[in-house]
């Protein structure tokens, strides 16, 4: 097993050899077997303990015992204790789901802590198959069923071409010790039932279970990067990016089939992971909307919007004083006083100072809000104005207007000044305002 252990670094995770490594361990057989190869191997790593304090002096007889290992091994250790009742309670969450919470935060601070380059944990092939059957009880698409990956972000599982009989067998041979826990052995956890009833139940059934599963894996794992690449590129096809918005046209996505599938694989990377709900969006009305933690989804008549959800409209006021002529935030805005007027665009206008009253107001629109179109008679409201203009609703919420000090609109910013604010036969002074970012 060590020499097997030995090719595959060289061969497959190569990285590690010139890397600091810390060495999650738990105790257990297959953490210390892994801590063993690192050491025979001459690897520069370290050993993280957490402690979760679920068995009394047991728990605390674990950290003594790993403690010892690591010392004996002139390995360096680092251990937490966790109050992990008080998590559970505080969280109204499992055991199971607080445990892997807490250690996996305390592996991320201590990766700046520490200075190490990757985490190596002690999954093995079976706990990838006991995973796999776990994704399916429950119900998943392909991810879910490609086992534990070997390598994600900065955490690798180089044991996962080992079964746990091969583990066991090397441990023994090499006289490696190991604590036992004692909940492992509780059938109450639905992994552990897998574990001693059902997966040798069909190991028994069909000897050749595991490596036929591993086998099994690197093809889902294909067929998985096959759509990938085709993802991307249909994504690149069909996502036009304007800005920070990425616009997609309706009638593209209904002709794609199988649609539901290709709606989950081509919005799941911006959190949206319902594909009958994109689809619902598909039939609605303008203006019908999904949310993830990250981005927000729009349907805007023919395409649908998705934009990141800070953009989302902020109750913001920027106050511009007279003697300021320049604006950086939140764009940029420069205001200066000129003699004549050049040929005017989308960017520029000219205003009577006179009818300034300082400081100018600069923020978005609300309900309520008109304004007197620059070339038009009357007034008309922001909202009706937008409409006619056809802004998309992230485009409502990202447009600026500049206001005077009693909120008179002075400018729909990058495109239609009022028209109360226009230089005629009378103004004394010309005050030009112009928008870079517009």
């Amino acid at each position: 097993m060590l020499e097997k252990f030995h090719h595959h670094i060289n061969g497959h995770l190569s990285f590690l050899s010139s890397s600091r490594i810390a060495v999650a361990v738990s105790g257990g057989i297959d953490s210390m077997v892994l801590l063993y190869l690192f050491h025979q191997l001459k690897m520069d790593v370290c050993v993280l303990h957490c402690n979760f304090q679920l068995r009394g002096a047991v728990s605390d007889a674990d950290e003594q015992f790993i403690q010892k290992q690591a010392k004996k091994y002139g390995i360096p250790f680092y251990s937490v204790r966790f109050d992990t009742n008080a998590y559970v309670e505080k969280y109204k969450t499992s055991t199971q789901i607080a445990a892997r919470d807490l250690r996996y935060k305390w592996f991320e601070e201590q990766k700046d802590v520490l200075n190490f380059d990757y985490l190596c944990t002690a999954h093995h092939a079976d706990d990838s198959l006991e995973t796999f059957l776990i994704n399916l009880s429950r119900g998943t698409g392909l991810q879910g069923l490609t086992g534990i990956p070997e390598v994600n972000n900065y955490i690798v599982r180089p044991l996962l071409l080992f079964s746990r009989e091969e583990i066991q067998e090397f441990a023994i041979h090499n006289n490696i010790l190991w604590r036992e826990d004692s909940s492992n052995a509780e059938t109450k956890y639905l992994r552990n039932k897998l574990r001693h009833d059902i997966i040798p139940k069909l190991k028994e059934i069909n000897p050749a279970l595991l490596n036929n599963f591993k086998r099994t894996v690197e093809n889902l794992k294909g067929d998985a990067k096959l759509i990938e690449n085709n993802i991307v590129k249909l994504r690149s096809d069909i996502f036009i990016e304007e800005n920070d918005k990425i616009i997609i046209e309706i009638d593209k996505l209904k002709s794609l089939s199988p649609r539901l599938t290709y709606l989950f694989y081509l919005f799941a990377d911006y959190g949206f992971t319902e594909p009958n709900e994109i689809e619902d969006i598909l039939q609605s009305q303008s203006g019908k909307q999904l949310l993830s933690e990250t981005h927000r989804l729009v349907k805007d008549r023919d395409s649908i919007i998705i934009t990141p959800v800070d953009f989302q409209n902020k109750e913001e006021i920027y106050c511009i004083y007279e003697e300021n002529s320049r604006l950086t935030t939140p764009i940029n805005l420069s205001i200066d006083l000129v003699d004549h007027i050049n040929t005017s665009n989308p960017c520029t206008v000219y205003v009577d100072k006179e009818k300034l009253k300082f400081p100018l107001k600069l923020r978005k629109w609300k309900n309520g809000d008109y304004f007197y179109p620059f070339g038009m008679q009357g007034k008309k409201k922001i909202s009706k104005y937008f409409k006619d203009e056809k802004f998309s609703l992230p485009d409502k919420e990202q447009q600026w207007l500049l206001c005077n000090n009693n909120n008179e609109i002075i400018w729909v910013i990058g495109h239609r000044a009022d028209n109360r604010y226009k230089v005629t036969e009378k103004t004394k002074q010309i005050i030009k305002i112009e928008s870079v970012d517009a």
